[in-house]
């Protein structure tokens, strides 16, 4: 009684209004309060509404309604407010009569066959895909008398196809118990899955579904892509199964956000009026999420308006069907071009894996093949550049005038000379040998001499992200003498299969560092690719201190792979360190001999170098 008073007077109170009119009686009030408090939805929503009518108690207004409609819609205004629930409404409905459920009367043959094909919609698109329409979801009951006419006239037609487009764009009715009977279609019988569970507010029940082990006819199967077009127009049952198949990642919905409606709602008379009160009596809670699509609506995957849904929806199928091809095509490009050939046989494999697993039966546009593709070879492998990219050419080289290119090392080197003649050389890109030789001399000129002199080197490399390697040996010759040829590194190229030796260089331009004199070089987990051999090679040979981060773990330049005949490109690395213990540095990076957040490593490398020269000072 008490709750019952709490609605009234929030009917009352937040209506703003006091009644006079001679279809109104105040006893319906408390009608409509007794039939929201026991029939809706949610019962835990009504709690807070006694403080809500205590802050409005002040509110004295008096307005006399000038017709039941009118204040129809004030009490409905009334109510949703109270409760936030815009499913809730009162209306004044003097010559309503209930609708009857249609009842699906004894028919001969040829008239239930007709029923049929007027309810449902079936086509056998191009490249064998099947289109099915339902404006009405049929319940079990119906669905079992029915049911050997709808696998010979409908079933027997979809199930050979390749894809279906199930189209629920038009579907604003449906029975409960056909949830799990069109769900159950496109699971396995095995395990069974909970797909919903629905309370009922007048029996105050939870019933549990869950895929149904037994069907008539064969399932469609959990593989075969599936396609759920929706509308604003699509409500009720129909959000559900739409939800429902979503959230098990076992259709795709294109089209519009649903209407947002109820599992189930009733309509009541309130006592002897001509009020009716409709109320959302039942409501779903899906197991997967938690939550539900009632008020809210279904948000599709792909968002477009209803009338293009279709179209989407044969594009993304389409598409579909090229992922089988393109994914082999992928795992045969990495298993025979991959650097380290035991891993990329291995992703080879676990990339055919998911294929059959039906995780890429998901990918709705070339943008979401790539991005998955490249995720789940970087998760196979561990490699960041082993992945999907643009085949984009080159750029053709570029005719600068001598000032152009002075202009341009400035731009792309940083030099400085410190306290105690400690020099410091930052650039955040190698270039390829072939491009740099030309301008090597002014290189030399306006970058490397400025440091040349100094009695000890910074090599700030914490913003290198990488660039050909073709220059590293030439590089990593300034810091050993001319007098001994040295082998830095060997690379094994898989593609080729051949082993090439990188090697100080005899003949330089300009003057070398040499092999006395300090070097520190600064790393941070940005520095990768190029600049890590050659961080690699100073630190194997002991020719540099390392401060810094452990670097990015990256990979010798990628090459670039069409896949097939297809518009999908791979950047496979196939060059490695030639280490028989395993990778030199490709996907771990390389420890610093001492590890400083990257913005410390710079002072860090001044302290040291400070205190070496200035005992080597003493000495002297």
């Amino acid at each position: 009684m008490a709750k019952t008073l709490v609605l009234v007077a929030s009917l009352l109170i937040l209506g703003n209004v006091f009644f006079s009119h001679a279809s109104f009686s105040p006893s319906v009030i408390v009608d409509i309060a007794t039939i929201i408090l026991n029939n809706y939805c949610s019962p835990e929503k009504l709690v807070g509404m006694k403080e809500a009518i205590e802050a409005a108690s002040s509110n004295t207004g008096i307005l006399n309604m000038p017709d039941a409609e009118t204040l129809a819609n004030v009490l409905s205004s009334g109510v949703q407010h109270t409760v936030s629930d815009p499913r809730l409404k009162v209306s004044y409905e003097p010559n309503y009569a209930p609708a009857v459920p249609p009842k699906l009367p004894p028919l001969p043959p040829e008239q239930l066959i007709a029923v049929i094909q007027n309810s449902m919609k079936l086509d056998i698109l191009e490249g064998n895909i099947g289109y099915l329409r339902i404006d009405h979801i049929l319940g079990e009951e119906a669905a079992e008398k029915v049911g050997p006419l709808l696998l010979d006239l409908v079933w027997s037609k979809i199930l050979p196809t390749s894809a279906l487009i199930f189209d629920l764009r038009y579907t604003g009715s449906g029975e409960v118990t056909g949830i799990p009977y069109i769900v159950s279609y496109f699971t396995e019988a095995e395990p069974l899955i909970h797909i919903d569970s629905i309370y009922d507010r007048p029996s105050n029940t939870t019933t549990p579904f869950f895929t149904m082990p037994d069907l008539l006819g064969q399932r469609y199967g959990a593989t075969k892509s599936i396609i759920v077009l929706t509308s604003k127009n699509t409500k009720g049952i129909a959000e559900d199964v739409a939800y429902c198949l979503q959230n098990l990642k076992r259709a795709t919905i294109v089209g519009e956000k649903t209407a947002g409606g109820s599992v189930k709602t009733d309509k009541f008379k309130a006592g002897d009026s001509d009020f009716y009160v409709t109320v959302p009596t039942a409501k779903s809670i899906n197991p997967i999420t938690g939550s539900t699509w009632e008020v809210t609506g279904v948000t599709p995957d792909v968002e477009v308006n209803a009338e293009d849904a279709l179209a989407t929806a044969i594009k993304i199928i389409n598409l579909r069907a090229q992922v089988p091809a393109i994914i082999e095509g992928s795992a045969t490009l990495i298993a025979d071009n991959y650097a380290f050939e035991n891993i990329g046989s291995d992703v080879a494999a676990k990339l055919k894996e998911q294929l059959e697993s039906g995780t890429y039966n998901m990918v709705v546009s070339k943008q979401s093949l790539e991005s998955k593709l490249s995720a789940d070879l970087q998760t196979l492998s561990g490699d960041k550049s082993l992945k999907t990219t643009s085949n984009t050419p080159a750029l053709p080289p570029m005719d600068y005038t001598p000032e152009m290119y002075i202009e341009l090392i400035k731009v792309s080197f940083h030099t400085d000379v410190f306290e105690n003649n400690i020099g410091y050389l930052r650039f955040d890109m190698f270039g390829d040998f072939e491009e740099v030789k030309p301008i090597a001399q002014v290189i030399v000129e306006h970058v490397w001499n400025k440091v040349l002199n100094t009695n000890a080197l910074i090599v700030d490399l914490r913003n290198n992200l990488g660039g050909p390697t073709t220059a590293i040996a030439g590089f990593c010759s300034y810091f050993f003498d001319a007098d001994k040829q040295i082998v830095l590194d060997k690379l094994y190229d898989r593609s080729s299969g051949t082993i090439t030796e990188l090697q100080t260089l005899q003949e330089l331009t300009g003057v070398r560092y040499g092999s006395k004199k300090s070097v520190i070089i600064l790393t941070s987990g940005a520095t990768a690719g190029a600049a890590e051999e050659f961080v690699y090679i100073m630190k194997k040979l002991g020719r540099a201190m390392i401060i810094g981060e452990t670097t990015a773990g990256a990979s010798h330049p990628p090459k670039t792979f069409q896949v097939g005949e297809t518009d999908i490109f791979l950047s496979i690395p196939t060059v490695h360190s030639d280490n028989s213990a395993g990778p030199a540095w490709e996907g771990a990076g390389i420890a610093p001999h001492i590890p400083v957040p990257a913005d410390a490593a710079l002072d860090t490398a001044k302290g040291i170098f400070n205190k070496h020269l200035a005992v080597k000072e003493t000495k002297s």
